[in-house]
């Protein structure tokens, strides 16, 4: 799935609104930014059954200048019984669907410091971030359903040091799955591509970060 046109050209009007919003003084320039976020809204709504005035909250949620949020997703690999299986968390927000544990990055972490909270927090794993296997705009992955937002997802190959397992308000259970007999994944947040990196990782040794 491409994201389409129209989203992408409501996005990038509600960019310029949220950014200009940010540095305007004139009252005249605000009401004219205030405008085309609304122009913006009025994109989405005729596509989607999203309704306007909801949309315009989110997009007046979004304050200072406009950029990405930045996310972590870590893949973590065992062998067993020949087999290479990867640890997927039941994201409770999506249905009950899979992904990698992992989620937005907090203030004054950095980048491992995340994903390592973040797996903690989902299964009860104590884990260390090996390494970067990529960097990617989740909303230019392919069959990803689009959403307002844009998301850098760092996505870190993890060893588990330590812990035992848990569940939290997010998550569901935490398993161990072939990563060739996946269960369905919540593509919002997790995409095969990222699993796969790290299998390839495994097999072939050292290898560059991927990126898009």
């Amino acid at each position: 799935m491409t994201e389409p046109k129209w989203l992408e050209w409501a996005k990038r009007l509600q960019a310029i609104a949220q950014s200009g919003l940010n540095y305007v003084q004139d009252p005249y320039d605000k009401e004219r930014f205030e405008m085309v976020r609304e122009i913006s809204a009025e994109i989405i709504t005729n596509h989607t059954d999203h309704p306007k005035q909801e949309l315009i909250d989110i997009m007046a949620n979004e304050t200072g200048y406009a950029t990405p949020k930045v996310g972590t997703r870590a893949v973590i690999l065992r062998e067993n019984a020949g087999k290479t299986e990867v640890l997927l968390v039941e994201e409770l927000k999506w249905g009950s669907k899979w992904t990698l544990p992992g989620g937005y990055a907090d203030i004054h972490d950095t980048p491992s410091e995340a994903v390592q909270r973040e797996v903690w927090e989902e299964t009860g794993y104590e884990v260390k971030a090996k390494s970067l296997l990529g960097i990617f705009n989740r909303n230019q992955l392919p069959d990803v359903p689009p959403r307002l937002i844009d998301l850098y997802a760092l996505v870190f190959l993890c060893e588990i040091v330590g812990g035992t397992p848990k569940t939290s308000i997010e998550t569901g259970r935490s398993d161990f799955f072939p990563v060739d007999a996946l269960p369905e994944l919540a593509l919002e947040q997790t995409h095969p591509l990222f699993i796969q990196l790290g299998v390839d990782y495994l097999r072939a040794g050292n290898r560059p970060t991927v990126f898009n």
